[in-house]
């Protein structure tokens, strides 16, 4: 059996990806970060998060071939490049520059491109992308601070940031099955197309997917993919349940930290401040007190553990609210300031003893989880599509982490509710 290595350009979308491995029948562990050493891990799939989403492309690359380089020495031999299902990236990059390094570092010539994940609303059509019934251009994502994404069509998208040519392989196509897709790839390959965007309309054509690339080196894409191919190399319809349980969570204190500028984040913020305590983050407090203010928050959390629901700290913010905020104090100044703050709060709050965390948003996450110093953790079981619960392998925390767009407007209560301290 093919053994499959991740490698994710952010935290939450690490955890999307291997919560959709695990529920389809592959035994899947995670990493925070490429690990060190070469003590051989026991898992069909491995995945490996990194930061890499909004870093410089040469940091980008030279974090994905490191997690490449592991993950060969694990003995996977098949790869998966994750990225968002909303595509997000700049006209530089990091998705393009990414899979033009792994082509290369693999010998190959060809991948596809499919950020589709029709249970949350991401399809693809004629290559371009929807967010739900509106184009990805249209959407809210159209005024995200680090990526805004202006464009729908993926080809062009890819072309911009990437050294080669991109086509479509269409939904008509993918209807009539896996190997009119593979002819189709092959057609491709001798016409010296490099990217292939694949359509996808609902889980069916995730399903052709899969089989059609089962034998292919690298695929890129959402998390949507992996429920294609993982349905095709799982051998154990057990495993899914045995690693639920071994990343069940655990603890008597919770916290839910957002940090998301997302629609549904904001939604949800809003819903959950009606249910729970909550306090927005002072961006100027911030940027003047990082640790004292920390301290302050974290005397406040304290102080509300004993709600029936968890208290919430957030910096989420609507798009007139962010524009004021980046007006004020610049963009990346504003977004260090408070990533740093969330940093400085899970630490303490982990010294004084809190066990379960749940974190809204991919950067926020990646932070929170390099605080507490995780370094590897069992998927547990799902909350929403694409977020499970997760625990560190080594110590006692457990963790939510949320992809802005991710999850309903009840997700920060359905968290604990449906897996109560």
């Amino acid at each position: 059996m093919s053994r499959l290595g991740v490698i994710a350009d952010d935290f939450t979308g690490a955890t999307d990806i291997a919560s959709f491995l695990v529920q389809n029948g592959l035994a899947t562990i995670q990493f925070n970060g490429v690990p060190q050493g070469d003590e051989k891990v026991n898992a069909q799939a491995i995945v490996v998060s990194l930061k890499s989403r909004s870093c410089s492309p040469a940091q980008a690359i030279s974090q994905s071939l490191a997690a490449l380089s592991w993950l060969q020495q694990q003995g996977c031999d098949r790869f998966y490049f994750k990225y968002c299902s909303t595509f997000d990236s700049t006209a530089t990059g990091n998705i393009g520059p990414v899979t033009d390094a792994l082509l290369a570092a693999l010998d190959e010539t060809l991948t596809v491109i499919s950020p589709a994940l029709p249970v949350n609303g991401r399809t693809v059509y004629q290559g371009y992308l929807f967010v739900n019934d509106q184009l990805l251009s249209d959407s809210g994502m159209r005024h995200h601070p680090v990526t805004p994404m202006t464009d729908s069509y993926l080809p062009r998208l890819m072309e911009q940031q990437a050294h080669g040519k991109a086509a479509v392989i269409g939904a008509t196509t993918l209807d009539r099955g896996a190997g009119a897709v593979r002819e189709q790839l092959t057609a491709l390959a001798q016409q010296q197309v490099r990217y292939v965007v694949l359509d996808a309309l609902h889980e069916q054509h995730l399903l052709v997917q899969g089989e059609a690339l089962r034998e292919m080196r690298l695929v890129t894409g959402g998390s949507g993919l992996a429920i294609g191919l993982a349905r095709q190399w799982a051998n154990n319809s057990a495993v899914n349940l045995q690693a639920e349980q071994a990343g069940r969570p655990r603890g008597d204190r919770a916290v839910v930290i957002a940090g998301s500028c997302s629609q549904m984040t904001n939604r949800q913020v809003s819903a959950y401040r009606q249910q729970a305590p909550a306090r927005e983050v002072d961006v100027e407090a911030c940027l003047q007190q990082t640790e004292s203010y920390a301290q302050l928050l974290c005397d406040w959390v304290e102080a509300n553990a004993h709600q029936p629901l968890a208290p919430l700290l957030y910096a989420t913010a609507d798009a007139q609210q962010l524009q004021t905020i980046q007006q004020r104090y610049g963009a990346a100044r504003s977004s260090e300031a408070v990533e740093q703050l969330f940093a400085a709060v899970a630490r303490e709050l982990k010294s004084r003893g809190w066990q379960r965390f749940i974190v809204a948003g991919g950067e926020t996450s990646g932070v929170v989880a390099q605080s507490l110093g995780v370094t590897g953790f069992h998927i547990g079981p799902t909350i929403s599509p694409g977020v499970p619960w997760v625990r560190d392998i080594d110590q006692p925390l457990s963790l939510a982490l949320k992809s802005g767009n991710f999850g309903d407007e009840q997700f920060f209560a359905r968290a604990q509710t449906e897996f109560p301290l």
